[in-house]
């Protein structure tokens, strides 16, 4: 009566997810041996599956050159996005099927911008980890463009950034906000003032912050208001930024707002007000349009808008 149930079921690929895996192991890797050691397994069995994938989807996804390593072709790049995403809904269901009602399992892949992870992500990671014991974060610090170019190869299910160059392609969810100040040593003739024109300091060298946005939004900061800064030094790092300002070395745009007023060397830096009506920024979680939410990522971003701000994390009106 009826068609038999193998001829309604689809044909079985012709390749495994451990194939998938392995393939993205590589990738990431960029070398065979690489990819080996993280996976605890032998060369010769990431080489086996390498080969049985390519054959089973009939194409070169990687191109091997003894000691260099591999490179994708056009081909394997867009076979790396996919294989991201079914490995990712694999681990879904597996998590869903085996654990119990309310119960979180698996990985959760958190990116966040490198001057918000050191307040930011401490708090939300030991908040959501105690009530998620079963669940694992894993996360990393970036730039802004470069998480957001992981958010859409799939490297990344959400990220921590600023309201800053964000992509079209991008779903947000805003957590709060911060207000951009000025950063003095704490010897400079206007540090004991309430708040400083950006125009006062524009004879003095400036620290930018280079680690995009942050770079692009102070100087777009000074601009929206006539200011042409003179720029000294261009740091990449934000304690590096602080450390020169304690050394009173110029002043600094920043927007993060630590409780500790003292450099790694223990020169002490006074956060002052912008007297131009700045507006504050808004940090994001943040992840792509065409991806839906898995149970893990909405849990976080449940628990994030409940929790904002974080532990850490000063209030606009702050002051060291």
């Amino acid at each position: 009566m009826g068609v038999a149930l193998a001829e309604l079921m689809s044909p079985a690929p012709r390749f495994s997810l451990r194939q998938l895996a392995y393939f993205v192991a590589v990738a990431e890797a960029g070398t065979i041996s690489e990819a080996a050691q993280r996976l605890h397994i032998s060369q010769p069995a990431v080489s086996l599956a390498l080969n049985d994938l390519e054959r089973a989807l009939r194409v070169q996804l990687c191109v091997r050159r003894k000691s260099h390593g591999i490179t994708l072709t056009p081909t394997g790049t867009q076979v790396l996005r996919r294989a991201r995403r079914l490995l990712r809904q694999a681990e879904d269901l597996e998590g869903e099927a085996g654990a119990g009602e309310g119960t979180l399992t698996g990985v959760l892949s958190l990116g966040c911008f490198v001057t918000l992870a050191p307040t930011v992500l401490p708090p939300l990671l030991q908040g959501f980890s105690a009530l998620h014991p079963g669940l694992t974060v894993d996360f990393s610090e970036d730039t802004q463009d470069v998480l957001q170019r992981r958010l859409l190869s799939g490297e990344l299910d959400l990220a921590v950034i600023y309201d800053m160059d964000v992509l079209p392609e991008m779903e947000r969810a805003e957590l709060f906000t911060m207000r951009p100040h000025v950063l003095l040593p704490a010897g400079h003739p206007l540090a004991g003032r309430s708040s400083v024109s950006l125009h006062e300091l524009a004879p003095e060298p400036m620290v930018l912050l280079d680690a995009a946005p942050s770079s692009h939004h102070a100087l777009g900061l000074c601009h929206d208001f006539g200011v042409v800064p003179q720029v000294g030094y261009r740091p990449t790092s934000y304690e590096v930024a602080r450390a020169l300002v304690g050394r009173g070395l110029g002043w600094s745009i920043l927007v993060q707002r630590p409780s500790n007023d003292r450099t790694y060397e223990g020169f002490r830096v006074v956060i002052t007000e912008i007297a131009e009506p700045v507006r504050a920024e808004a940090v994001l979680l943040a992840w792509p349009h065409a991806v839906r939410l898995n149970r893990r990522s909405e849990e976080f971003l449940h628990y994030c808008r409940a929790t904002a701000p974080p532990t850490g994390v000063r209030p606009d009106s702050a002051r060291a």
